[in-house]
């Protein structure tokens, strides 16, 4: 049997499956601090328009970040599936085969964007005045794609082998140093936007590469999966979950990178609302969010133990724990909206532009706030069609989802009186419509989808 610090497969199931979304949470939470850290020192420090910059810029390494993350996810479903089955010949070959597969794939990208970086620019409807000031940031932060890579592949493996918490002590290293380079390079040494990338950049591949050398070292099933030979079965069945997961996360980010160019045509205080208040959204649901990546694993590790009764029960105390705390964060940003939206803001800007900021960032955060339980029953379907071998059902609610949201982003935001909000509103209803879409769907497939007498085309025994 393949040791590691936690199995999913066995104990009461809501307090294992919350002591492995914990360090989950909290890991996420400090990414979130250090990509928080980057737009308010910015913003406090360099002003209006190195935030509307540095908020744009960030909305493509979402895109890229969420393309690799997708690959590390899809691959690490078949190792949560490969460990609940026992099988450690099959997770030392899958281990190879998806590392070999995401490296090659890493490489192309980056050389893509880097080469690209002028159309990327134009693509997202950057103003005349923020465009030299974005290139400077971007060439820097594109160098750390890599570092991305290999945090999010390792990550991955451990979380799929029940070990979450890891990953959580390595970010938690890379955020404090992220914060306190950002503050040493932006305000002490004034190196302006190219001094908060490289600080994020340098963090980045302290984790990514710490990471990975701690695995190496802790946990044999990685040496031997160097060893182990590079089977093409095993590239396709990782590709095809990996692709579908990627497509996922992809899509998903796509669609917000379209919203952003239409965010971008109305100007640099919309922008920088926008930059500000997205990052604060983000926090916000960001439990919801990995906590349906928790419960995925939770469902992949025992749908590939064939232990359906489980399964269901896990099913049913994720969706209470997760509407719970959407229902208080809720509450939080409607309270609290105003006072977080100061925290980004250069006191010394003018009044006017300080309050059209303001203003804007609140809208929209009471908008999506409004709706959180809707994002977060969305992240529980996504990570229960993924575990249960869907994963193109998942692709399917975020195209609707995403679809959706960009649809009537431009379609609304050209309405004279409905205007910006247009492009806020158009996001809860996407929510809605996916999830009705993903509950229709499993109260007619709801059978199909726990097989009891056959698994991967064997009779069970």
């Amino acid at each position: 049997m393949v040791t590691v610090d936690r199995e999913l497969t066995h104990g009461p199931v809501m307090p294992t499956m919350l002591k492995f979304a914990i360090p989950m949470i909290l890991g996420d939470m400090l990414q979130q601090c250090y990509n928080i850290a980057d737009t308010l020192i910015v913003g406090r420090y360099l002003g209006t328009d190195a935030l509307a910059a540095v908020g744009s810029a960030f909305s493509i390494m979402t895109f890229l970040t969420s393309i690799l993350l997708g690959l590390a996810m899809g691959s690490g479903t078949v190792f949560s599936m490969r460990f609940g089955q026992g099988d450690k010949v099959g997770l030392k070959e899958d281990i190879y085969a998806s590392f070999a597969l995401l490296a090659g794939i890493t490489v192309i990208l980056n050389v893509l964007v880097l080469a690209g970086t002028d159309f990327i620019i134009s693509f997202l409807q950057t103003p005349p005045e923020l465009r030299e000031m974005m290139r400077e940031y971007l060439i820097v932060i594109f160098y750390g794609l890599v570092a991305i890579f290999l945090y999010n592949y390792f990550a991955s493996m451990l979380r799929a082998l029940g070990n979450s918490v890891v990953p959580l002590i390595f970010l938690a290293v890379s955020a404090v140093m992220n914060i306190v380079l950002d503050l040493w390079f932006v305000v002490g040494l004034e190196r302006g936007v190219a001094g908060a990338a490289e600080a994020t950049v340098i963090s980045q591949y302290v984790s990514g590469i710490g990471i990975a050398i701690y695995t190496f070292i802790k946990f044999p099933l990685l040496r031997d999966g160097v060893k182990a030979k590079l089977r093409m079965s095993r590239v396709r069945e990782i590709s095809g979950f990996s692709a579908l997961t990627c497509i996922q996360q992809s899509i998903m980010n796509f669609g917000i990178l379209m919203v952003q160019g239409r965010v971008n045509s109305f100007g640099p205080a919309v922008m920088a609302a926008f930059a500000a208040a997205v990052k604060i959204d983000a926090f916000a649901y960001m439990p919801v969010q990995d906590f349906g990546n928790a419960f995925s694993t939770f469902i992949a590790q025992n749908y590939g133990a064939r232990k359906n009764g489980r399964i269901k029960e896990g099913l049913r105390g994720a969706v209470v724990a997760s509407m719970a705390f959407c229902v208080v964060i809720t509450v939080l940003i409607w309270v609290f909206a105003g006072d977080l939206m100061m925290l980004f803001i250069d006191k010394s800007e003018a009044a006017e532009i300080i309050d059209a900021v303001v203003g804007e960032g609140v809208r929209y955060l009471r908008i999506e706030g409004t709706f959180y339980c809707g994002i977060g029953c969305l992240f529980l379907l996504y990570g229960l069609y993924r575990a249960l071998g869907k994963p193109g059902m998942s692709v399917v609610l975020t195209v609707i989802s995403l679809g959706t949201r960009v649809a009537l982003a431009y379609t609304l935001s050209a309405v004279p009186s409905i205007g910006v909000q247009g492009i806020w509103w158009s996001v809860p209803i996407g929510w809605a419509l996916a999830d009705a879409v993903g509950l229709i769907y499993y109260r007619a497939k709801r059978k199909e989808l726990y097989p009891a007498e056959t698994w991967f085309g064997e009779t069970a025994g």
